[in-house]
């Protein structure tokens, strides 16, 4: 029988189409958790597949469980050279006066919020001593007040009392929009698409649509970087660097958005208007657009506009005090991947490639909208069990060059008529490739 998680994500995509190809899983596997989360790798993954094999007639989707587990956390291992730290210095839990709190730091601007609010030296001792003298929920109301990034804990009962988790559980897993009509079929071989996606959820998408045919441009401004993630986020994509207020950057993204056939985005709810790049600006420069979107916390609710990411929501939501429950542990337990992010990745993945099935056959453009905290919802209501499962260690059998010397990767866990997912272009730094020549 489909698992909850298939059933929900197919009634998400639109039971108005075939879904595909149903998904011949092997080598089950079952990560170290309180909540589904093998089950969730399996499903959102086999959705992305299913779409795909729908989208180009393939009729058989093959997926091994235990990579798809492993691809939900990182899949390379370099030889000779070494890859930076995911974490700040002094990003993680902190115990406040009265419960947990997790700070993210891991960009410059949000540790700086941080530091200012705390007033201390920028060492994890000092941090700790700085947080133990605050309440949880008024250090994270002045952190995210001051532009930084912070998430109480709470548990499931509190979160689903909370206006914002009341609100996410009223949307939909996939908001789906139709924006215009008369649009001609594209070849997946020929799509175009501009990522303007950042850690995480994002590039895992548009990673999954490069692997397997479209030509994924990601645009990076140029101060930013993300070096821990990056050789497992830029895999299969070009890579540019374009400042969106720089009146010459804007032109030539002006001209990247006017070929583009799909648009992968994640900023939090109203930011691209205030680069004008609002969705009526948008349809004007690029009227056949798919536009597929995530944030972090939902896009109705008081916290529409908050900062997230995936280690934030599950505090926020319950998923880490659930963990601390079943696992008696004396302080948070997380997932044991970022399963929030690949999930959503690889459903925003499904979602464009429905989106290209519709505008085949009825010429109809929709775009999408998904959010980390609606995922985690999709998660939960499952519901917990005893904590259970165990590492997976997978060989890294792959070869590959990256940017940044020789390295092995875990092997992708899908394949579309016995093919896996072919990378045009090898993982590397960010920005550098022209803005041109998708």
């Amino acid at each position: 029988m489909p698992h909850l998680f298939d059933t929900a994500i197919e009634d998400a995509l639109g039971r108005d189409m075939d879904p595909g190809p149903e998904v011949q899983m092997t080598n089950p596997a079952t990560l170290p958790s309180c909540y589904q989360t093998s089950a969730l790798a399996a499903s959102s993954i086999g959705a992305a597949g299913r779409e795909l094999a729908a989208l180009t007639g393939a009729e058989r989707v093959t997926l091994d469980g235990a990579h798809a587990s492993a691809w939900f956390d990182m899949t390379l291992q370099p030889i000779g050279w070494e890859m930076p730290s995911v974490w700040d210095d002094i990003a993680g839990v902190y115990r406040a006066q009265d419960g947990w709190i997790r700070l993210h730091t891991n960009a410059p601007h949000h540790r700086a919020a941080a530091l200012e609010v705390l007033g201390c030296a920028p060492e994890a001792d000092a941090v700790k001593q700085a947080v133990a003298a605050w309440s949880a929920a008024d250090l994270e109301t002045a952190v995210v007040s001051a532009g930084g990034a912070a998430a109480q804990m709470r548990d499931a009962a509190a979160w689903a009392a909370h206006p914002q988790g009341q609100a996410v559980a009223q949307e939909p897993l996939i908001a789906w929009e139709e924006t215009a009509q008369g649009a001609a079929p594209v070849k997946l071989s020929q799509v175009k698409v501009l990522d303007l996606t950042r850690v995480l959820a994002g590039p895992v998408a548009t990673r999954f649509l490069a692997g397997f045919g479209a030509r994924v441009l990601r645009v990076d401004p140029p101060w930013w970087g993300e070096p821990g993630v990056e050789p497992e986020v830029t895999l299969g994509k070009r890579r540019c660097g374009l400042d969106l207020r720089n009146p010459n950057d804007r032109a030539a993204f002006n001209d990247l958005l006017s070929q583009a056939d799909i648009l992968v985005h994640g900023y939090r709810p109203g930011a691209l208007e205030g680069l004008g790049l609002g969705p009526e600006a948008l349809r004007a420069q690029a009227p056949h657009l798919i536009d597929i979107s995530l944030c972090a916390y939902g896009w109705t609710g008081p916290w529409a506009g908050r900062r997230g990411f995936d280690s934030l929501v599950q505090m926020s939501c319950g998923i880490a005090a659930e963990g601390m429950v079943r696992k008696g542990a004396a302080g948070p337990v997380p997932l044991p991947v970022q399963a929030l992010d690949h999930a959503t990745g690889y459903l925003m993945a499904a979602a464009a490639l429905r989106a290209l099935r519709v505008r085949a056959q009825s010429g109809r453009i929709l775009s999408a909208r998904l959010s980390l905290a609606r995922t985690a919802h999709l998660l939960m209501s499952a519901g917990a069990h005893p904590f259970e499962g165990a590492a997976i260690a997978l060989p890294f059998d792959v070869p590959e060059e990256t940017g940044w010397g020789p390295a092995k990767r875990i092997r992708f866990p899908l394949q579309i008529d016995g093919a896996g997912p072919v990378w045009p272009h090898a993982a590397g730094p960010l920005r550098v490739d022209p803005p041109s020549g998708q």
